[in-house]
């Protein structure tokens, strides 16, 4: 029975170590989806949450923002790990290293402080992570390299787990920053290209009195069993959201705005083919 207790214990510690990083995965996946997807709708006037994307959703958005941050940080490291391999430093020329990294995390933590007076210089809330995060971690190795070239004695462990706290925090602030940049650069590109987006033609029963340019209203002949009074045409399907279809003119100009349908009987769509012959 004990036997069987403690088979059931290494069971459940090792389901526990695999859920943890699964967890924690899904979690920065859906953070980082959602950023990016704010960003992108933001640009059409739309709240993010008011489409009601799943968690799914955002989760399967994120790879399209976290594609460079990772290839980025993979290129770091392999890179760090060539230079550590390939450098013999002498003890002076590290506490020169020492000195001017300590001089670079100064800069950084001031521009960090100074974000009432700069934060909204272009590109700040890239720069200013990857300048501490970059000198954190570089001051963690020099410390690690004067005990070894010094012969000082090994530094704390508190202080090297602070620089990695800071480190990854940094990382994170930028890789947020970087989704928020990949959003609003998907919106710029959709409003490029809207008429790749679904042509609808919309049927009310009222009327929208829609001021976007480029849309054509047409009232409906009334008819035995007719509903609807008026068709809107020159739409494009944006996204479809919880029982709500998103739609934006097929021109994109900064007086547009963005019509939001319910999927009920108050209206009627049409998804029109694309002219293109099989």
């Amino acid at each position: 029975m004990a036997d069987e207790r403690s088979q059931a214990e290494r069971w459940l510690s090792f389901a526990a170590g695999i859920v943890t990083p699964v967890t924690l995965i899904s979690t920065l996946l859906f953070y980082f989806g959602y950023v990016s997807a704010r960003s992108q709708y933001e640009y059409f006037g739309i709240d993010v949450d008011t489409i009601g994307l799943s968690t799914q959703d955002y989760v399967m958005r994120s790879p399209q923002p976290l594609l460079v941050p990772l290839l980025v940080m993979t290129l770091l490291a392999v890179a760090g790990l060539l230079v550590h391999n390939a450098i013999h430093p002498t003890a002076a020329a590290v506490r020169r290293s020492s000195r001017v990294t300590v001089v670079v995390l100064l800069i950084g933590v001031l521009g960090l402080i100074a974000y009432p007076f700069l934060g909204q210089m272009p590109y700040y809330a890239l720069v200013v992570p990857i300048v501490i995060g970059l000198s954190a971690a570089a001051l963690a190795y020099v410390t690690y390299l004067r005990s070894r070239t010094d012969g000082a004695p090994s530094p704390p462990r508190v202080l090297i787990v602070l620089l990695a706290v800071v480190t990854v925090t940094s990382a994170f602030w930028a890789t947020a920053t970087t989704a928020q940049y990949s959003g609003r650069g998907l919106a710029k590109s959709d409003a490029r290209h809207l008429d790749r987006f679904p042509v609808v033609i919309l049927d009310t029963k009222e009327k929208l009195a829609l001021r976007s340019p480029g849309l054509e209203e047409t009232a409906l002949r009334p008819g035995t069993g007719q509903t609807f009074n008026y068709r809107y045409r020159g739409l494009r399907l944006l996204v479809v959201g919880e029982n709500r279809l998103f739609l934006v003119p097929q021109n994109w100009t900064a007086s547009n705005t963005t019509v939001v349908v319910p999927l009920n009987d108050s209206v009627r769509v049409q998804f029109q083919f694309q002219n293109d012959p099989p």
